[in-house]
């Protein structure tokens, strides 16, 4: 889930950085810091998006940087259970598929990637027994965040592609299909029902 958050923290600007006025230093320097910045209770750092406000500089002696105190606001991406999430396969293993959410990588496992038995071919791709469905680096798809570890440095996500609604955008669109068509089928099969039962005298009158 995105969220924007307000931060207020002391900013450690670079010397190298002080021949530009306070607040582009500050800025460049935030940009600096919060590239691929990841914490466990803020989330993954998107983007800096505003300063608003910067307060005067602090040179702490053996240093040499200044140091101000600020507010800024954040985008940032935290992972929730039960999310749903579009992204693009960029990894095929023997054991599942990484998918690129874009801000993380997450991982489903080779059984959560469709509802079938599900191998991996010499091709590089995994494709279901029965379905004959193949799932690919590239595939664009839907997932969803069944968990979440924060052992070691970014989290490992868990994702699934085995509940309705979910999988390769093609898979989504073909059972849509398949759905609508069996909707049709029977609402026809409904009104064939209703033109062949007996007609009663009340309907005959008519």
């Amino acid at each position: 889930m995105f969220y924007l958050v307000e931060v207020e923290d002391y900013v450690r600007v670079d010397p190298k950085l002080f021949g530009l006025p306070t607040s582009e230093s500050v800025r460049e320097q935030l940009d600096v810091t919060y590239v691929d910045y990841y914490e466990r209770d803020l989330g993954k750092v998107v983007s800096v998006v505003e300063v608003l406000d910067v307060g005067n500089g602090v040179i702490i002696p053996g240093d040499g940087a200044a140091y101000y105190k600020c507010v800024f606001k954040l985008l940032i991406w935290k992972p929730e259970i039960q999310e749903l999430v579009y992204g693009k396969i960029s990894e095929i293993t023997n054991f599942g598929a990484f998918v690129n959410m874009g801000v993380m990588r997450g991982m489903i496992h080779i059984s959560q990637t469709m509802e079938d038995y599900v191998t991996f071919s010499d091709t590089g791709a995994l494709s279901g027994k029965s379905s004959g469905r193949v799932l690919k680096e590239n595939d664009l798809c839907v997932a969803r965040v069944v968990a979440i570890s924060h052992k070691g440095g970014d989290p490992k996500i868990g994702l699934t592609m085995r509940q309705p609604g979910l999988g390769k955008i093609e898979w989504i669109k073909e059972d849509k299909a398949k759905k609508n068509a069996d909707v049709k089928k029977a609402s026809v099969k409904e009104g064939n029902k209703e033109k062949d039962k007996p007609k009663t005298k009340k309907d005959k009158k008519k």
